[in-house]
């Protein structure tokens, strides 16, 4: 129980970190990738106006028959908010991976938004 704990204050404490460190800089847009027990979803939020620009999850009909919560998931989530970004303008971004480790889906989300053309 007491890892447990720990291990969720530890992933509280940087999420704040590393959102502390991106609203600091504040001149770029942020990248939020979230995952949930069944879907994978990410957002581009511009956090001076306070809105989002654009949004994307593995709960849309663009997934439909696939799996939607691994890596190749995560991959074409990347590639797709991508091309959602460039349609409103967004060439820059940066990455708030809530607390997570950059590894695994994440490395893959990340890959995924790099290769359609995002710079972060």
């Amino acid at each position: 129980m007491i890892d447990k704990l720990k291990k969720s204050v530890s992933k509280i404490k940087r999420a704040e970190r590393s959102r502390f460190k991106l609203k600091k800089s504040g001149s770029r847009l942020r990248l939020v990738f979230n995952k949930s027990n069944k879907y994978l979803s990410c957002q581009i939020i511009d956090d001076l106006q306070g809105v989002t620009l654009a949004y994307a999850t593995t709960s849309e009909k663009t997934f439909a028959g696939e799996s939607k919560k691994n890596k190749d998931a995560a991959k074409v989530l990347g590639k797709l908010i991508a091309e959602r970004g460039s349609q409103k303008g967004v060439k820059q971004v940066m990455l708030d991976r809530s607390g997570m480790i950059f590894h695994g889906r994440i490395a893959a989300f990340a890959e995924g938004a790099r290769e359609a053309g995002l710079e972060f």
